[in-house]
């Protein structure tokens, strides 16, 4: 969902092909055999994997609409974030769901509500995490706009409510209705 974002955002055309991951494709296996996973990006028959590492990539390569700030130590910055939210917030939200073990379900609740708090302090009150455009932290935090309200939903939990977090709710909200992540994003009903 990720690398879409940043190719729609950027207005990149591009080939999509879905992969059954319970069946993998000779051409994933190919193109990723370290990891035998996606998002896998071919450009110009050269395969890059990690969804945040294709997105550097897609912005180094085609120069309009910046995903990532050209001041360093802002870059640096944003790397940072969408780190974090990667490793901190998406991992444990995912475990919380499909986690049968009650205690494991609630260990990884608590990581994701103890990480939250440094999401919302970065916002501040900007629109989004670079300003009044969308970057490379709101692309990684699409997880947390798009899926954390169903996880929430799913499994009856209360993550990111606009009483506990009013600045990172608003965020997720403004993220979500974006054009071009809206058009970017799986119909929700089927989910």
């Amino acid at each position: 969902m990720m690398v879409q974002i940043a190719l729609n955002f950027k207005k990149i055309v591009y080939k999509f092909l879905e992969e059954n991951l319970g069946n993998k494709s000779e051409l994933l296996l190919k193109h990723n055999p370290v990891y035998k996973k996606v998002p896998v990006f071919v450009h110009n028959d050269k395969p890059i994997s990690e969804s945040l590492v294709i997105v550097e990539y897609i912005d180094e390569i085609w120069k309009s609409n910046p995903i990532l700030p050209s001041e360093p130590h802002q870059r640096a910055l944003a790397r940072f974030w969408s780190k974090f939210i990667d490793d901190k917030i998406v991992g444990a939200a995912w475990k919380a769901v499909f986690t049968v073990d009650e205690k494991e379900r609630e260990k990884n609740v608590q990581e994701t509500s103890e990480a939250l708090p440094f999401l919302e302090n970065e916002i501040k009150d900007k629109k989004f995490f670079g300003g009044e455009e969308i970057g490379l932290i709101d692309i990684a935090g699409v997880y947390i706009a798009f899926w954390v309200p169903m996880i929430q939903e799913i499994a009856g939990l209360e993550l990111l409510t606009s009483a506990k977090f009013p600045k990172l709710y608003k965020w997720s909200q403004e993220l979500v209705n974006h054009p071009v992540i809206k058009e970017s994003l799986p119909p929700r009903e089927p989910l």
